[in-house]
């Protein structure tokens, strides 16, 4: 005899049915190749990421955009902001800039986000494709100032996972007036003699994670501007490089402050500079307060702790003038290595805004087996532990 069920039954099956689905089953993926890329590195694909991103933000359900392996070319692309906030870029692939420089060169940025939210970009190769530029510029020629490889702007809750890049013009990664922006296991790769390709630049943002990240490259592994808080960076390696600096700053005399930075678990190998403040001598309302270093390792760094408010490249725009940017309350704990130069601490601060509050813990540095110098000038604080060089506090 058939068994009888009742509707209801029926229904209520289904509802738990659908409950018990997985939150991603109703997940859209886009192939940038449906949308006409080729990746073969030669055809400009620019217009079928920007379909594939127009398509993803028409969508009502979370979605994916997929970029099977190959290399493709692209110009520089914005992807603007839409009304879906759950966007995910999956790169299998090498995105590849035009190899002529100039074709992209006067542009801000070669791939640019721009109020966006709920952006993951996971995996990929960003390859900027930027010597002939660099030479250029070594050379003395009329250049263009170059692209930063990817500009994160005005956006928010963004995921940068297990992304590379490779040769950039300018930057490599410029958060700009964002917020919660998280950067995990990112490589960045340039010649220690690529000018002006810092690996992560932070200003105008709050939130911001960098963690588990290797920096190689010609400028500062991580440089912060202003406007930036809440920043957290931690377990990055930086070498060749710049190290990790809080500035420029006093570059305009109306300029929003720095505070809030942590710094901890970081390897500086064969740096410029370690751990860094610097600012241009000259007047700014700016400021610098609440920063950690933590858990440093140097090795042969040529300035392994450095606050700078002299800054005066080229005696341009500034000789005479004094720093109006006030530093206060930085900690410098467990910090070990060797230096490369015998001024191992250099505290150079404003003679009219004097830092404060500096503390050094357990800092031990070597100079050619030797205890190196520290150096100060208009720095107040205080040292407790184990301090090598002697403080100058």
């Amino acid at each position: 005899m058939a068994q009888y069920v009742s509707s209801s039954s029926l229904l209520l099956a289904a509802l738990l049915l659908l409950v018990q689905q997985p939150y991603w089953a109703t997940a859209v993926t886009y192939n940038v190749v449906n949308f006409g890329a080729k990746g073969e590195g030669r055809t400009d694909s620019t217009k079928a990421f920007l379909d594939a991103w127009a398509a993803a933000c028409g969508s009502a359900s979370p979605a994916t955009i997929y970029v099977p392996p190959g290399r493709y070319l692209l110009r520089n692309a914005v992807f603007r902001g839409c009304n879906n906030h759950a966007i995910t870029f999956r790169i299998d692939a090498t995105l590849v800039a035009p190899s002529d420089y100039r074709v992209i060169g006067d542009a801000a940025n070669w791939l640019a986000f721009q109020d966006v939210t709920g952006v993951s970009i996971i995996g990929g190769i960003l390859d900027g494709q930027g010597t002939g530029l660099w030479a250029c510029k070594r050379s003395g020629k009329n250049c263009p100032s170059g692209a930063s490889t990817l500009g994160l702007t005005k956006s928010k809750n963004i995921l940068v996972r297990g992304l590379t890049s490779l040769n950039s013009q300018m930057f490599h990664i410029v958060i700009n007036g964002c917020d919660n922006v998280k950067l995990q296991g990112v490589r960045v790769s340039a010649s220690g003699q690529s000018p002006n390709t810092d690996g992560i630049h932070v200003q105008l943002s709050s939130g911001v994670t960098i963690m588990d990240t290797q920096i190689k490259t010609g400028d500062d592994c991580v440089s912060v501007g202003p406007g930036a808080s809440n920043l957290w960076i931690e377990n990055v390696a930086c070498g060749p490089g710049h190290g990790i600096s809080i500035g420029s700053l006093a570059k305009d005399l109306e300029e929003e402050g720095v505070q809030n930075v942590t710094v901890k678990t970081v390897t500086f190998i064969g740096t410029q500079n370690g751990v860094r403040i610097k600012s241009w001598a000259r007047p700014s309302n700016g400021f610098v307060k609440n920063v950690v270093f933590q858990h440093i390792r140097m090795v042969n760094v040529q300035n392994p702790i450095a606050i700078d408010q002299n800054y005066c490249p080229r005696n341009e725009n500034c000789p005479g003038q004094i720093s109006g940017v006030k530093i206060s309350d930085v900690r410098y704990e467990d910090i070990h290595g060797t230096s490369a130069s015998e001024v191992a601490v250099k505290f150079d601060c404003s003679s009219t805004n004097p830092c404060s509050g500096i503390k050094m813990q357990d800092v031990k540095l070597s100079y050619r087996n030797k205890a190196p110098q520290s150096l100060c000038a208009n720095a107040g604080g205080m040292a407790s532990g184990f301090v090598i060089p002697a403080s100058c506090l």
